[in-house]
């Protein structure tokens, strides 16, 4: 049996930089991204995302530049993957403005090795994507740039990604992972390849679909749950109780799940169900739970926005040229991560309503919020406002003087998050 231990992972974000760590500490690896400022800057040793170990990251790289057989380098250059037999995919999978998915990075990444493919090589992708991807839409520009048969030339395999940015507790090789392959001999050796670097161990799929299956199914389920409870945040709010009140109630039962409710982003959660969607419906069946869950969540941030005028209103502010903060523009607390915030929906409306909205976040990248968003985030907080809105639990923000930041006793506290003491805020979820 050929010997795997010449990997190269494409694509250098939140996901394949820490599998390319990993890899690196007992492989061959190359890291590949063909962003030229990302590789100059983890060729460097540092990272943006902070998800890196940074001692462990310039460890690896002196090891392999010393000549080391395992160890890290970085390029953008494509000629030198051939040198290489494994690749894994780590590629964006985003959604487009009509929710529907969007695999033009996904298949770049498929033409680039396929024009690098070699016989007896394994391409395993991570990327997430709808049951049936993998074999329908990649391996055939696979086979069409390398010349190849799939399962005679070359192989593939799928295992999900399971990343959770920003934690540091549930890291990359304490999370089990699934495997998978093209062919029961293949998906043995994929399962031993994530095998030994995953601790928590490894659970090996029937095939390729089911791999890819439970990966959607993962983050819909939280989404449909986290949509749930989001209702009845609405509901509530109409009926005047507070929704943390009753879930804490209802929570006393053993067997209630106490999901809370929020703004729904990131790179999993709000899009996944969507790509799960998109492959029922070309099966012709058409969703509704997975959808309307969807639904109830994209519009949370509209709530929030429209709440918090309602109570300026009833305090009796001019609504037209008010002054607004939000705290938090990335996806979740304590993480650089921006990927699909959905805080910007917040900060639409209130601009629609004519309010003056400053957005404040020290844990994001202020050219790539700008950039993604054309919001210009604020470096400091020197103004008094109309109202404030938690809108990301940041550490930061849990001791924040609430008090320095209001333009009078009249100024609205909404708390999105619902960590800050009840008896400053106006409202919370």
């Amino acid at each position: 049996m050929k010997q795997y231990d010449k990997i190269a992972v494409i694509g250098l974000g939140y996901v394949g930089l820490p599998l390319a760590i990993e890899f690196g500490k007992k492989y061959n690896v190359l890291g590949f991204d063909i962003n030229e400022a990302r590789i100059h800057e983890l060729s460097l040793g540092d990272d943006h995302t902070q998800e890196a170990d940074l001692v462990e990251l310039r460890a690896l790289i002196a090891n392999k530049s010393g000549g080391g057989e395992t160890g890290l380098r970085f390029s953008n250059v494509q000629e030198e993957l051939s040198a290489y037999n494994v690749f894994i995919v780590t590629v964006p999978t985003p959604i487009d403005q009509y929710k529907a998915p969007d695999l033009r990075p996904l298949l770049s990444a498929s033409r680039m090795l396929g024009e690098v493919l070699k016989k007896g090589d394994i391409v395993i992708y991570e990327s997430t994507v709808y049951p049936g991807c993998t074999e329908e839409d990649c391996v055939p520009v696979l086979e069409k740039y390398s010349g190849l048969q799939f399962n005679r030339d070359f192989h593939c395999g799928y295992s999900p990604e399971r990343i959770n940015p920003g934690d540091k507790v549930n890291t990359l090789t304490k999370i089990r992972k699934v495997t998978s392959g093209s062919t029961p001999e293949i998906a043995d050796i994929v399962d031993e390849l994530y095998k030994s670097i995953i601790t928590a161990g490894t659970h090996k799929a029937a095939n390729i679909k089911v791999a890819e299956a439970s990966k959607a199914i993962e983050n819909a389920q939280r989404d449909i749950n986290i949509s749930f409870v989001n209702e009845l945040a609405l509901i509530f709010d109409r009926i005047g109780i507070d929704t943390t009140d009753v879930i804490e109630a209802a929570g006393t039962k053993w067997n209630f799940l106490k999901y809370k409710p929020g703004l729904v982003g990131g790179h999993c959660i709000g899009v996944d169900p969507y790509y799960l969607a998109h492959k029922a419906e070309m099966m012709g069946y058409y969703p509704q739970v997975i959808l309307s869950g969807r639904r109830v969540n994209d519009n949370m941030g509209m709530f929030v926005a429209n709440k918090v005028v309602k109570l300026m209103i009833k305090k009796g502010h001019k609504i037209d040229g008010a002054k607004a903060l939000i705290l938090g523009v990335t996806f979740k607390e304590n993480c650089p991560d921006i990927r699909n915030s959905r805080v910007i929906d917040i900060y639409k409306e209130l601009c629609q309503f004519g309010i003056n909205t400053d957005v404040y976040d020290m844990h994001a990248n202020t050219a790539e919020v700008e950039n993604e968003y054309g919001i210009k985030l604020v470096n400091s907080i020197a103004s008094k406002y109309d109202a404030v809105i938690l809108a990301v639990a940041h550490n930061e923000f849990i001791n924040l003087d609430y008090t320095a930041l209001k333009n009078g006793h009249d100024t609205i506290l909404f708390d999105t998050k619902s960590v800050l003491d009840r008896s400053i805020v106006d409202a919370r979820l």
